[in-house]
């Protein structure tokens, strides 16, 4: 059963029902769209975000920096960094701090890139949007192959030697060691410090979901179920590669981006396809590349975002031979 039918039955009742709108009109569609997949999401995101303010309370950055340079992990470092990118919500931006203090504690490039790479690839956001969207089969692998190009990335990227390519003045800055212990705090106030992160993330969050959640519900109810098979279909080898390439100028947060992905699909994308899209515009745009340029130069910026690059079509493929939509 699914659990979510309570929503799709208020869903449906405010727009046949509520708003008296004929069924199979293009207009109920696309409401019937925007409605159900707004609470579904916005529920899934909340419960998600709850969930991850306490496991990110129970392991700072601190305590990953000291526990990736405290061992020797024989190459599992890339898939421990490419994890912690995953469950943090950052996006390229507000991963740069992040990214120089990894080398300032001593963690090799290669696996600080392993989590530059999936940190704006996968989140948990992401993961509760896609849970709502496509289910868990398709969730599990859309979490692996972000994994698996961070993972991948970083240790070709640690091979390549480009650490003279980082601008010097990321070597220079202080390292600031977190020694303070955290106080004791009752039960009381971690749960009001747990509601008051999840809230924050929430609503910064939630103007991209609907904005593409407006824009796939126009896509679901106005935009003829063939007219992308016409151009790009799973027979057409071409299309991975042109869906990434059409993404750089674009840029959006990748909560923005899914429900775009879902109405894509559902008009005859192939997911692989839609989902290279979906990365590229999170981890290929111009935007991005205009942050990164501030710790990295030139050389290691394209040959940065020509693995990454690579990793996403070869995830694009692999999604389409898999034929998951």
């Amino acid at each position: 059963m699914d659990i979510f039918f309570p929503i799709q039955i208020f869903a449906d009742w405010v727009v046949y029902n509520l708003l008296n709108l004929p069924r199979s009109t293009q207009l109920a569609e696309s409401l019937n769209f925007f409605i159900y997949d707004t609470l579904k999401i916005i529920l899934l995101i909340v419960v998600i975000n709850y969930l991850m303010a306490v496991v990110r309370y129970y392991l700072p950055i601190e305590k990953l920096r000291d526990f990736l340079t405290s061992r020797k992990f024989y190459g599992f470092d890339h898939l421990f960094a490419s994890m912690f990118g995953a469950v943090t919500p950052f996006c390229s931006c507000s991963s740069i701090p992040l990214f120089i203090g990894f080398l300032k504690a001593g963690i090799p490039l290669g696996v600080t890139f392993s989590f530059l790479i999936t940190s704006p690839l996968v989140n948990q956001v992401a993961v509760a949007m896609f849970i709502g969207l496509f289910g868990w089969k398709v969730t599990l692998v859309y979490i692996t192959a972000g994994i698996l190009i961070g993972v991948v990335g970083g240790y070709v990227l640690g091979k390549l030697k480009v650490e003279k390519y980082v601008e010097d003045f990321v070597w220079k800055v202080q390292s600031q060691q977190n020694n303070s212990s955290k106080e004791k705090i009752s039960a009381g106030d971690l749960i009001k410090q747990f509601n008051a992160e999840t809230w924050d993330i929430t609503k910064k969050i939630v103007p991209y979901v609907l904005a593409g959640i407006a824009l796939g519900a126009a896509i679901h109810g106005y935009v003829p179920a063939n007219f992308f098979e016409r151009y790009i279909t799973r027979d057409n080898l071409f299309a991975v590669p042109l869906a990434t390439v059409v993404a750089v100028p674009l840029y959006s947060n990748v909560t923005g981006v899914i429900p775009i992905v879902q109405a894509l699909v559902a008009k005859g994308i192939p997911l692989g396809t839609a989902l290279a899209f979906m990365m590229a515009i999170v981890g290929l745009s111009f935007p991005e590349a205009m942050i990164l340029k501030k710790v990295m130069r030139w050389q290691l910026l394209a040959i940065f975002f020509g693995v990454v690059t690579f990793g996403i079509i070869l995830i694009g493929y692999l999604f389409n031979l898999l034929s998951l939509s």
